[in-house]
Parts: C-alpha cells; structure tokens; sequence
C-alpha cells in the first residue's frame, strides 16, 4: 500500500466503510432504536479504514450472499470508527473496552442496547481471509430468534 497525499491507494477504490467524523454515541443510538422496532439484534464492528483487516472483512461478508443475508436479515449494523480522528473513547469504555481484542472487533448489542457478546474477530479467520462457516455459526448464535427464552424451556 502506498500513501500519497493522505490518500490510500493499492486497493480498488478510496475505503470509505468508517466515518471518522460520525458520532459514535448517536450512531449506536439510532440502530438500536431500528433494531427494537425491526425485530434485530445491532451487529458493531469497531475498526477503521486504516485497518486492512476490517476492510477485508466488510468486503468479504457482503461477497457472501449467504452471510449478507444472514446479516441483514437478523442485525442492523454499525461501522463504530477507531482511528487517530476520533477514537469513539467514550462508547468503547461503554461497550466494555473491545479494543483489547484488536481489529475489527464485533459486538453484539440487544434491541434495547444491552451488549451480549463481544467477538475477536481473529476466531473467524482461515488462513490470509476469512471463514465462511465460523462466520455464519458466529452470526447465527446472536440472532434475537436464537436467543428466544422460549426455545429452551422443557
């Protein structure tokens, strides 16, 4: 990858996935609100445009009809920014600091905002990309349907 002038080049086209210039807290605010009135769960991916990993991975579930699917189906998402522009500190200390676990990281907020799961993103890796399964599995295990109270009553 080679920088000119600010700009990213070595890839098909200027990444634009994360606003650094979004506010985090109303972004978060907004697709949990979608969420509650649609039935999702709200899928945030913490990253940044500067993190090859992050990129590749949004690229690599919307090339999967099957895990694009399976996302827009059961979550509403958030590309959460972390990058020197703005760190979104504040929502990251609320989310139970993520980072820790590198880039991207997913977290997994209910309809009312309460977070459920963390994921290190490094667990759906195969090799230099991404797995298919272990990302469906992971996606699948998340949904509001799979964590209906009444699918494991007696």
């Amino acid at each position: 990858m080679c920088f000119i002038s600010g700009v990213a080049f070595g890839q098909d086209t200027l990444v634009k996935i994360y606003d650094p210039t979004a506010n985090g807290k109303t972004q978060i605010a907004n697709a949990v609100k979608l969420a509650d009135s649609t039935g999702k769960q709200v899928f945030v991916q913490v990253g940044g445009n500067w993190c090859s990993w992050c990129v590749r991975f949004t690229r690599y579930c919307k090339s999967e009809v099957e895990i694009d699917t399976l996302l827009n189906n059961n979550y509403v998402v958030v590309h959460l920014n972390y990058s020197k522009e703005n760190k979104n500190l504040d929502i990251l200390k609320t989310l139970g600091y993520p980072q820790r676990f590198g880039f991207p990281v997913i977290v997994i907020l209910d309809n009312k905002g309460n977070r459920i799961h963390t994921q290190d993103s490094g667990f759906l890796e195969a090799g230099a990309g991404y797995d298919k399964k272990k990302i469906i599995e992971f996606l699948s295990m998340w949904t509001r349907k799979a964590l209906d109270p009444k699918l494991y009553t007696k």
